[in-house]
């Protein structure tokens, strides 16, 4: 439906009426490209745009970074604090990843290390009040920064997208738990 009739109707602008300069990875697909492939570049397409405002809206309102704000976002989910390897796993990044987002932190007084009262041999990592404190500022606006660009959906519409979501997420786990029934052929494990 060409964009004026769209207008006309009062209905959203469709993904077709972006720019060159806005299209980014969904620029991949073409008409003739499986359904599948669309949605996976659609989906590509809107984190990415959504990651990239987050970043830097965090670096212009707070000076930090975004995995500094996951990092802080994961120790307020968990005020008994975390061990460096469940943080590390939590956070999908590397033990030396952590490490120095956690030396940052403690220098800056958001973060301290603690001994773990269940193994003496572990530290865990909490936030200090002044870190709990500043974290909740910036969760809030962080909050209020999702509403605003999530905020093209109606209601109902943003319960069914992430319904769908989670069964594909669903979906992924099971096929992750069950070997590939077809290798590929001219793969490395041939």
């Amino acid at each position: 439906m060409p964009e004026r009739m769209h207008a006309a109707l009062n209905l959203p602008p469709t993904p077709d009426a972006l720019g060159d300069h806005q299209i980014g990875l969904e620029a991949r697909a073409q008409a003739g490209d499986h359904l599948d492939t669309r949605i996976w570049l659609r989906l590509l397409a809107c984190s990415t745009q959504i990651e990239q405002q987050i970043r830097q809206r965090l670096r212009t309102r707070f000076g930090t970074t975004l995995p500094r704000f996951d990092y802080l976002a994961q120790l307020d989910r968990h005020p008994e604090g975390l061990r460096m390897n469940v943080l590390s796993r939590y956070l999908m990044v590397t033990g030396g990843n952590v490490t120095g987002l956690t030396d940052q932190l403690v220098k800056d007084g958001w973060v301290e290390r603690l001994p773990d009262p269940q193994d003496r041999r572990s530290l865990r990592v909490m936030l200090t009040e002044r870190g709990r404190a500043e974290f909740a500022l910036m969760a809030a606006e962080h909050e209020r920064w999702l509403a605003e660009l999530l905020g093209g959906l109606p209601l109902p519409d943003k319960q069914a997208l992430y319904d769908q979501l989670g069964r594909l997420r669903i979906h992924l786990a099971q096929l992750a738990d069950t070997p590939a029934s077809h290798p590929v052929e001219g793969s490395a494990h041939d």
